[in-house]
């Protein structure tokens, strides 16, 4: 990835620049505001969000109130050079309402149903098992495959990937869907089970993604990809 020196980021012709806030995990839009020279310096000498407030004039701190803050994990900067897109890990919400994100609003006409993308999905079912584990329910199939342990966990994995290979031999999309659906959400009990975070794995599914020539790292083996 080609990477630009801060000296080379185009400010406007107030000194500013928009800042869009992401989640380095679920992959959400969190925010938007702007940053100075000053803040975006701070921003990278602390690994912290620091943005510039228009209608104060001053800096401030992401979560120097709130106690949210957001731990910067990557910077882009896009093909203008005039336009960031922080990566974080935050502490809390990002909006003052207290949502998550500052757009839970839908524009009428455009958002008929609430979406997410695959990664935020994915995400959102990370934290509802983990929060299974801390907070148990009475009736929570998750909790009775997490106290069960990995016997019965890995017996449900056995017997989903039969199900997927079965609906695969039918040729039944509708069903290889269903059946994968239920597959992942055992891999994640799974991976609950054996403190192993989503992250972790798409940590290694990024290290495996490392182009080696015309080679990409595939399981065990160096293969053509």
């Amino acid at each position: 990835m080609e990477n630009v020196k801060p000296e080379n980021i185009h400010f406007n012709e107030k000194g500013l620049i928009p800042a869009i806030v992401q989640d380095a995990r679920s992959g959400e839009i969190l925010m938007m505001a702007w940053m100075n020279k000053e803040s975006l310096q701070k921003t990278l000498e602390a690994r912290e969000t620091w943005f510039y407030s228009r209608s104060r004039q001053k800096l401030w701190h992401k979560g120097e109130e709130s106690g949210h803050i957001q731990h910067i994990e990557r910077l882009y900067i896009d093909c203008d050079e005039d336009t960031i897109v922080a990566q974080v890990l935050p502490e809390g919400p990002a909006c003052h309402t207290g949502n998550c994100t500052c757009f839970f609003r839908g524009i009428e006409g455009f958002t008929n149903q609430e979406t997410k993308g695959t990664l935020s999905i994915l995400h959102a079912l990370s934290e509802e098992i983990k929060d299974r584990k801390k907070n148990p329910q009475p009736k929570s199939y998750t909790n009775y495959l997490l106290a069960e342990g990995s016997d019965k966990i890995d017996k449900k994995i056995g017997e989903e990937a039969s199900e997927v290979i079965i609906a695969d031999q039918h040729k039944d999309k509708k069903e290889i869907t269903s059946e994968s659906c239920d597959l992942l959400y055992h891999l994640f009990v799974l991976w609950e089970n054996a403190g192993i975070d989503l992250y972790d794995i798409m940590a290694e599914m990024e290290r495996r993604d490392e182009v080696k020539g015309n080679k990409k790292t595939v399981g065990h083996l160096d293969k053509t990809f």
